[in-house]
């Protein structure tokens, strides 16, 4: 159990660590919505090894519905735009947030499919 608490604490050590390239490239805003309010990191991807493409700044409305918490459809038109980014953790984090994941889109909830595939052809 201390062994997952450290791993735990290091990764998000190491999360912490790209705050401001990830920050910089966002233009600090959200990269969902563009809202500047309770920015941080989401790591999209917690069992992948950390690199820019998998973590994403999210305001704290767009991490819970990156958490799963349900959305009204009127309210998920403010992530719209985040569909069409060529960054993993934004477009793919913010159609699985959405709802919006279609069969053959990482199916079965692999969330890194899109994104092994757009890496490796």
């Amino acid at each position: 159990m201390a062994k997952g608490f450290q791993e735990n604490k290091d990764r998000k050590e190491a999360i912490g660590s790209f705050g401001k390239s990830i920050g910089k490239r966002a233009g600090f805003k959200c990269e969902w919505c563009e809202s500047k309010d309770e920015l941080r990191v989401w790591d999209y991807q917690p069992d992948l090894e950390l690199e820019t493409d998998t973590l994403a700044l999210l305001c704290q409305r767009c991490r819970e519905w990156a958490d799963g918490r349900k959305a009204d459809p009127q309210e998920l038109r403010s992530i719209r735009n985040a569909l069409w980014s060529n960054i993993p953790a934004v477009a793919e984090g913010a159609s699985q947030g959405s709802g919006q994941m279609q069969r053959g889109f990482g199916q079965g909830g692999d969330r890194g499919e899109l994104h092994r595939r757009r890496r490796h052809g």
